[in-house]
């Protein structure tokens, strides 16, 4: 089981990786955004909305090698964790 933790502003380094769960519709979806050094913009991957498990799979691969770092979930108003996606701490 995979351990994420919970985004707060401004704590994360360059480099971190964020998950983002909102509403659309009646469905939960996610989008995913690598932060960037303070004098850039935040890199957003895909440029379109995708299932919790699709993002959660896809933060996992581009989190992977030496600079690998802790991922954080963002939940939007409304949104709830699922205890199926892993620890959230």
């Amino acid at each position: 089981m995979h351990t994420y933790y919970r985004y707060r502003g401004g704590e994360q380094t360059a480099g971190a990786l964020i998950i983002r769960f909102y509403h659309s519709g009646d469905q939960i979806r996610g989008y995913i955004r690598r932060v960037a050094d303070p004098a850039e913009n935040d890199t957003i991957f895909p440029g379109e909305e995708v299932e919790p498990d699709d993002a959660f799979r896809m933060t996992e691969n581009k989190n992977q090698g030496p600079d690998k770092q802790p991922i954080f979930v963002e939940l939007s108003e409304g949104v709830e964790w699922n205890p199926a996606w892993g620890k959230l701490m």
